[in-house]
């Protein structure tokens, strides 16, 4: 056996093993950050999802007072 492919051969394996762990290293950051990004959708969803039984309340009572403006006006 000749040493030097041996040597050759364990020195590409480290390196690749090296890019490996850096490209999953990479990608991983990449995905916590696209899941962060949604979260904070989710949330805003979340929140705008809570208002909108308030407003619907909000919108009820108003058209109930103008339609009793309407009654007294055509009265």
């Amino acid at each position: 056996m000749d040493w030097t492919s041996i040597i050759v051969a364990v020195v590409t394996g480290g390196l690749a093993f090296l890019g490996v762990l850096v490209s999953n290293r990479k990608t991983g950051a990449l995905i916590a950050y696209r899941l962060q990004q949604l979260e904070a959708k989710v949330d805003k969803h979340n929140h705008f999802a809570e208002r909108m039984p308030v407003i619907e309340e909000q919108i009820k009572a108003a058209n109930h007072r103008i339609e009793d403006l309407e009654r007294r006006v055509d009265t």
